[in-house]
């Protein structure tokens, strides 16, 4: 389980961004706060996995609590969810480390989408061992000879990845409907990633028959050049 702390200025607001990551399995909110001041108290007592930090606090400014949070010993990832658009902010977040940067207003996709993709890079980076430069660069969610380097119109980089990285890990072929349950995203979205993936050359189709139409399933067979 990942333990999230929300940090938000607005009572409303929080509850809110608690009540979306609660609905995404593996997450758990262990606290809800409002300030930058209580943010850092509240990591240094319950020693959250994942902070979602606002920049608009009305104390301190969320980049000085990054700040704080990586001059000290309080090992916590952070996912900026923020109305911040200046490149100034963003480029500040960044360089601090944070696993991701979400404009305000959004909906509960488009966390789910970052907090599966943080999950995923998570997993990578806790595993036991790192094998190989392909192991680190999958863990790094930036894998080195990836399929979904250029994409048709109308797909998005980050969802390519997911669904890449969903059936490259696998251990059998997914259908579009399991790859939905897998990475948050509606069967027919799945099924065009996955027949893009396939074009490519980086997943085999096989068919399953069973009553009515047969279905399709994919499955990873090597990394492919870019």
């Amino acid at each position: 389980m990942i333990n999230v702390l929300v940090v938000d200025d607005d009572f409303r607001v929080a509850r809110i961004h608690c009540g979306f990551v609660e609905r995404v399995p593996g997450f758990a909110v262990v606290g809800s706060v409002h300030t930058g001041r209580d943010a850092l108290d509240a990591v240094r007592e319950l020693r959250p996995d994942l902070v979602l930090l606002d920049l608009y606090l009305p104390d301190v400014f969320g980049l000085d609590v990054l700040a704080e949070l990586r001059s000290s010993a309080y090992d916590c990832d952070v996912l900026v969810i923020s109305a911040a658009k200046e490149a100034d902010a963003v480029r500040g977040a960044v360089r601090s480390g944070i696993v991701n940067y979400l404009l305000k207003p959004f909906g509960f996709d488009d966390l789910q989408l970052r907090l599966k993709q943080y999950a995923a890079q998570r997993t990578g980076l806790y595993a036991a061992e790192l094998e190989s430069q392909a192991d680190i660069d999958r863990a790094l969610s930036q894998p080195a000879r990836s399929a979904t380097q250029t994409l048709p119109k109308g797909l998005s980089p980050e969802t390519a990845a997911l669904v890449e990285q969903a059936v490259r890990d696998a251990a059998v072929s997914l259908s579009a409907a399991e790859c939905a349950d897998r990475t948050g995203i509606s069967r027919v979205s799945a099924r065009r990633y996955l027949e893009f993936l396939h074009a490519t050359g980086a997943v085999t189709v096989s068919l399953r028959y069973a009553q009515g139409r047969p279905e399709r399933r994919y499955q990873w067979v090597s990394d492919v050049s870019g």
